[in-house]
């Protein structure tokens, strides 16, 4: 027997050792993200930004408080052309913690503008039910530019689909019909998106807005022809005693938007 094969039989160990090192494989580079800017795990990448979630008293640390039930002063008042009162300073009724729409109180629009962000409010229909279809509870989020969120009793109240609650009205119906009772609070979370134009005001992606009533959501991402980037909105006045609390507005955060700042620290 070959001698080499001898020690190898007798000293296994010995003669692995003896075999000459093998090239280390090259470490394999994980694949990019969505962008291709970012590889899976990166470390280096930019955090998102840290904020404070909302509770049932207070808004996100990173949101504009329009109203917290102590007064109007972040609106204006938009008086009804019949109106004698012709003043821009809100006039709704304001008591424990909620602002309720007047008789001829006119809108309230936003003093300030927005641009691609997430509105939330709370809002509640009158307890005694009078009139039927968009008689109401009626009243509306005005998205000046995008269009109204409809504000309206629609428990157990028939009317065409796109003007119920939930809907983008005339143009797009709820989803799903997520009414709470006359008299209880409801919420909305509506998020705009703003459309993505190139330097020429071409339109890349479409605007879309989404919308959460009382939690679930009844718009999905749906497309609105609007390439306006900064916007306010109105709280409607429709004839109807409706009530809004707990009024506030964040911006849509985009994904590594600090990359700028810690590049910066660096």
């Amino acid at each position: 027997m070959n001698r080499t094969l001898i020690i190898a039989s007798l000293f296994p160990a010995l003669a692995i050792a003896a075999d000459p090192a093998k090239p280390a494989e090259p470490k394999k580079e994980k694949p990019f993200t969505p962008g291709g800017i970012y590889r899976q795990g990166d470390m280096q990448r930019p955090r998102p930004t840290v904020i404070t979630p909302p509770t049932a008293a207070t808004a996100p640390s990173d949101a504009i408080v329009l109203f917290d039930g102590k007064d109007l002063s972040k609106f204006i008042r938009r008086p009804r052309k019949d109106d004698k009162d012709q003043s821009d300073a809100p006039n709704w009724k304001i008591e424990n913690g909620y602002a309720e729409i007047k008789p001829k109180g006119g809108d309230i629009d936003t003093k300030d503008k927005f641009g691609s962000c997430q509105i939330h409010l709370e809002w509640a229909t009158p307890s005694e039910v009078v009139g039927t279809s968009q008689g109401r509870g009626n009243s509306g989020v005005l998205i000046h530019g995008w269009g109204e969120v409809q504000v309206l009793d629609s428990y157990e109240n028939d009317t065409y689909p796109d003007g119920q609650a939930g809907a983008i009205y005339s143009k797009y119906p709820p989803l799903v019909n997520a009414s709470r009772k006359p008299g209880e609070w409801q919420s909305y979370d509506i998020i705009c998106e703003c459309a993505q134009l190139d330097d020429k005001g071409k339109v890349l992606q479409p605007a879309r807005m989404t919308v959460l009533h009382n939690g679930v959501i009844v718009q999905h991402a749906v497309p609105l022809e609007t390439t306006i980037q900064e916007f306010g909105f109105a709280l409607q006045d429709h004839h109807n005693p409706t009530r809004y609390r707990n009024i506030w507005v964040r911006p849509l955060h985009r994904r590594d938007e600090n990359a700028k700042k810690d590049e910066a620290v660096k």
